[in-house]
């Protein structure tokens, strides 16, 4: 290596250890650093927050969804075991009626059978 470069070389080293020196000399922090640390510091805080309360606000309309829903289900079937139990209750009211109908019936049957079966006097 020749002098030229080994004095370019230097130079070099010289320049990067003047940029080192100046990186590390303490200087103060710019003019409202720490009010807009404090704000970032906050409005990440309030966002937090937010984003909490929304995760909240979410799955209670969840549970309410699921409870209506539940409750819907639930009141479907009261809803369809009454209308089977009136349904029934109709049945045997109609088998009455037909059963006393019939039974009607039968003795009409029966006296006519009996009257056509006497003599005529």
């Amino acid at each position: 290596m020749g002098p030229q470069a080994f004095s370019e070389r230097l130079k070099v080293m010289d320049d990067f250890e003047k940029q080192l020196q100046q990186a590390f000399v303490r200087r103060p922090a710019p003019p409202g650093l720490k009010r807009r640390l404090m704000e970032q510091r906050q409005r990440r805080n309030t966002q937090r927050v937010h984003a909490r309360a929304v995760l909240w606000q979410r799955l209670a309309a969840c549970f309410l969804v699921v409870v209506l829903l539940g409750g819907g289900f639930a009141w479907h079937q009261a809803d369809q075991r009454r209308k089977g139990e009136e349904a029934r209750r109709q049945v045997f009211i109609a088998l009455r009626i037909t059963n006393r109908t019939l039974n009607q019936m039968s003795a009409r049957l029966a006296a006519r059978e009996h009257a056509d079966r006497q003599p005529a006097q």
